[in-house]
């Protein structure tokens, strides 16, 4: 009875270590080569299992950069709703170190580094999940942060439609200058505080 009843959470568990091994084996080919240089064959090789396995745990080539990107994303938001826990009393110094670590994090993050060399080798196949589609990236930024401010502060008055958009400025504002960096990271992160402070000032009073 008990090998019956634990043996569904074995499998979870080999499939869930498998998504991981194949996860971590495309993000050092994607890191050292590029993404054209990922194919399902090599990563399976890679992994130590055949091909089928992998189309049935992952699914297809896009779906292995999606979930590539959603693990790297889940990861910066961890750091980013800790960052903000740091801040209980201050939400605007909350909001500004959280952008403060996404710029910095991300500027050593070496499978960004690479997605965004891309645009300069033409292998700009994970860019649209990073940069212009609304999914991935900003829709679950965008739910996990709101969800984050409403735990970490009380903001009695701003309506969720406000403290909806006074995050979405923050997100896109800081996704800005992380994929087009153009100076100093303080300078981004000055910049940011000074939009953040204004608007939600103006949205608190």
């Amino acid at each position: 009875m008990t090998t019956v009843a634990e043996a569904p959470n074995f499998q979870s568990e080999m499939r869930l270590l498998l998504r991981e091994r194949a996860l971590d084996a495309a993000r050092e080919v994607v890191c050292t080569e590029g993404w054209g240089a990922v194919n399902m064959s090599r990563i399976a090789k890679d992994v130590g299992i055949s091909r089928p396995v992998l189309y049935k745990e992952i699914g297809t080539r896009q779906a292995l950069a999606d979930a590539l990107i959603e693990r790297e994303l889940g990861t910066f938001l961890s750091g980013i709703v800790d960052t903000l826990a740091e801040h209980p009393a201050d939400p605007i110094s909350g909001m500004t170190s959280a952008a403060e670590y996404t710029l910095r994090t991300g500027a050593d993050n070496t499978l960004l580094k690479a997605v965004l060399s891309g645009r300069h080798s033409g292998d700009t196949t994970l860019l649209p999940a990073l940069v212009t589609e609304p999914e991935p990236v900003l829709g679950r930024a965008l739910t996990a942060l709101i969800a984050a401010m409403r735990q970490s502060y009380e903001l009695p008055t701003l309506s969720d439609d406000d403290l909806a958009a006074l995050i979405e400025i923050l997100v896109r504002l800081t996704l800005s200058h992380l994929f087009q960096p153009i100076g100093p990271i303080d300078h981004a992160v000055a910049q940011v505080a000074l939009v953040i402070t204004r608007v939600f000032t103006a949205m608190s009073a």
